[in-house]
Parts: structure tokens; C-alpha cells; sequence
């Protein structure tokens, strides 16, 4: 199957994506991806799979496709699929998603899963939008690597508030934090 991606077979490709085996239906994607043939109604179906890894790899597809709507798979029942929802969700720079990423970043109240709330403050870095600065700001009270995305995310932000939450990641227990902030001082000189 991942060798139609390569060689043109657009039929065969298109054929797998109702294979009974995930890992097919999963290939088959990219192949139609790699083809530049994979549409986005394709891409709303792997969403839409019964398995996770298939539903992931339409997450990961959609990321290119700001027509693809993805904030209902930050619910999906599988951490990885909302992490992967999360991360497209960034690359998108949907906007309208920041409500439901704040709420999935949220330590103490967001996603059971660090994962998954690293991905969501990661996303709201990359859209830049001022609705999610709280949420990046309460993730710097999370778990060292929630914290480090924080501190990251907190480039894409001004402002006072900003400036004491880069002070305050400066003293933070965990080195990688403090290195970031000081990246991020360093490069606002």
C-alpha cells in the first residue's frame, strides 16, 4: 500500500482507505497524500474512524486543511488522537478554537493527560491570540514539561503580564524553564 504513494496508484490507494485493517486505511492516507490527490472529505472520514490510530493520522492531515474542522477531537475517548487534534489545531491558527484549547490546557481541570495539555498550550502559542494568554499563563503552574511549552508559548505574547510571567519562569525549579525564559529575554533586549 505505501508503495502506490510512491509509484502513482491513486485507484489502489483510494480502494484501502475501506480495508478492514487500520494500518492499511492509515497508509492509504498518506499514499493519497503523498499523490496530492487526498481530499478533504477523505480526511473528514479518517476522522471520523473507528480506530485511533486512524483517526491520529487524519489529525495529523488536517493540519494543512484550515477547512477541517477539528475541536470536537479534543473530546476524542484516545490521548494521543487529542494530542495529535491539539498540535493541527496550532498548525491551523484557528482562532476559534482557543476557548476549547484553554479549557483542554487547564492544570488541575483540563485533559487528564500532560500530553495532551502540552499540546494544547503549545497550540495556543502558535495561534498567538491574546483569548489564550490566561491558559498559557495557568499552565506555568503545571508539570516541568507543561511549564517549558508555557514559557515557550509566551513568545507569541506582549505586555506587562508577559514580562512578569518570563521573570517569574527565570526562577522556576526546572532548568529547562529557566532557559527558555532567558532565550526569550535575552532575544527581547
Amino acid at each position: 500500500m505505501a508503495l502506490a504513494g510512491h509509484r502513482g496508484g491513486v485507484d489502489e490507494a483510494t480502494a484501502a482507505l475501506a480495508d478492514p485493517s487500520a494500518s492499511v486505511r492509515a497508509t492509504a492516507l498518506g499514499a493519497l497524500d503523498r499523490l496530492g490527490t487526498l481530499t478533504d472529505a477523505q480526511v473528514r472520514g479518517a476522522l471520523a474512524d473507528p480506530d485511533a490510530g486512524v483517526r491520529r493520522r487524519g489529525c495529523e492531515l488536517a493540519a494543512g486543511r484550515p477547512r477541517i474542522t477539528l475541536v470536537a477531537l479534543l473530546a476524542d475517548a484516545d490521548d494521543t488522537v487529542v494530542e495529535m487534534a491539539a498540535w493541527a489545531l496550532g498548525e491551523q491558527g484557528d482562532a476559534s478554537a482557543v476557548g476549547a484549547l484553554s479549557r483542554l490546557a487547564a492544570p488541575g481541570g483540563g485533559h487528564r493527560d500532560p500530553l495532551c495539555r502540552e499540546a494544547a498550550v503549545a497550540a495556543l502559542g502558535a495561534i498567538g491570540d491574546e483569548a489564550g494568554l490566561p491558559a498559557v499563563l495557568a499552565a506555568l503552574d503545571d508539570k516541568p514539561a507543561v511549564r517549558r511549552r508555557a514559557a515557550a508559548a509566551l513568545a507569541a505574547f506582549e505586555g506587562e503580564e508577559v514580562a512578569a510571567a518570563l521573570r517569574r519562569c527565570l526562577e522556576d525549579r526546572d532548568w529547562q524553564v529557566r532557559q527558555v525564559a532567558e532565550d526569550l529575554v535575552a532575544g527581547s533586549d
